[in-house]
C-alpha cells in the first residue's frame, strides 16, 4: 500500500489547521469504491499515561465479517490533544499500522468523524485520503451538527445537518439504543456509508469491524487469537 506523505506531522495546532483546510478540498463524497471484499475497522488507544499511541486495524472479510489479519502499531504521541485535530495526534500510529498490514482492504470504517467536523475533514477522511481507499467515519457521539429525533427502528436515520449542509447521518443500528453519527470519509457517499454500516453490525451498536478494532486498541489481543484460530478451524474442516 503507498501512502502519500502529503504534509510534516511535528506542527502547530494553528499549523494543523491549515493543513485540514487546504486538504478537505481533495474530499470525494461520491461513490469512487470498487468490490467490497475486505472491511477495516479503525481504532486508536493510548498507553503509559497517554506517552504511547496505540494504533489498531482489524480486517474482516466482507460480507461473512470474519476476521482475517489485525495489526497493532505503537508510537510515541507527539500532539497534543486539541478536540477537531484528534487526527494529528492518532494517524501517524494509524499509518505505522498500514504499513504491517498483509491483505489491504477495499474500505475503511473509522472510530471518529468523517465530514462531520468543523472543517469538514476528520480523521476518517485524513486517513482515507492518505491511503486512498474508500473511508467512513462511525463515531459513537456528535462533534457539530443538528438532527431531528431519529425513530426507534433499526436502520432508522435522521439526516446530521451543519450550516444548511448535510454531513452526516444519525443511524439507529439497534431498536432502543442510542443512535451512531455516520459520515462519508473520502470516496464515498452518505447513502452508501449507511449501507456498509449497516451491513457490517449485527446484533451490537457498533459495526463488527468497530468492535474488533477496540478489543485490539483497548489491549484485548487474546480475545483476536482466539478468533483467529477458531475462523482457521472451521476453514479446516470446511475443506
Amino acid at each position: 500500500m503507498k501512502i502519500q506523505a502529503r504534509h510534516p506531522w511535528n506542527v502547530t495546532p494553528q499549523e494543523a489547521i491549515a493543513i485540514q483546510k487546504a486538504l478537505c478540498a481533495e474530499i470525494i463524497t461520491s461513490d469512487a469504491l470498487g468490490q467490497v471484499h475486505y472491511v477495516a475497522g479503525i481504532d486508536v488507544g493510548f498507553e503509559a499515561s497517554n506517552t504511547i499511541t496505540r494504533a489498531a486495524i482489524a480486517i474482516l472479510s466482507f460480507p461473512e465479517l470474519k476476521l482475517v489479519d489485525h495489526v497493532i502499531a505503537r508510537l510515541p504521541t507527539q500532539f497534543p490533544y486539541v478536540p477537531g485535530l484528534l487526527s494529528f495526534r492518532e494517524v501517524p500510529a494509524v499509518l505505522a499500522a498500514f504499513e504491517k498490514l498483509n491483505i489491504q482492504p477495499d474500505l475503511l470504517l473509522v472510530d471518529g468523524q468523517g465530514i462531520a467536523h468543523p472543517r469538514r475533514f476528520g480523521i476518517a477522511s485524513h486517513i482515507g485520503l492518505l491511503c486512498d481507499i474508500p473511508a467512513i467515519g462511525v463515531a459513537k457521539t456528535r462533534l457539530i451538527g443538528e438532527f431531528s429525533e431519529v425513530p426507534n427502528k433499526r436502520g432508522a436515520w435522521s439526516p446530521l445537518t451543519y450550516k444548511g449542509e448535510i454531513i452526516g447521518a444519525v443511524l439507529r443500528t439497534r431498536t432502543d439504543i442510542n443512535p451512531l453519527y455516520i459520515s462519508p470519509g473520502h470516496r464515498i457517499s452518505l447513502q452508501t456509508a449507511i449501507h456498509y454500516v449497516m451491513a457490517c453490525t449485527t446484533k451490537f451498536r457498533l459495526p463488527e469491524t468497530t468492535r474488533w478494532a477496540h478489543r485490539l486498541a483497548s489491549g484485548k489481543e487474546s480475545d483476536i487469537q482466539r478468533a483467529l484460530m477458531k475462523n482457521a478451524t472451521q476453514k479446516i474442516f470446511l475443506q
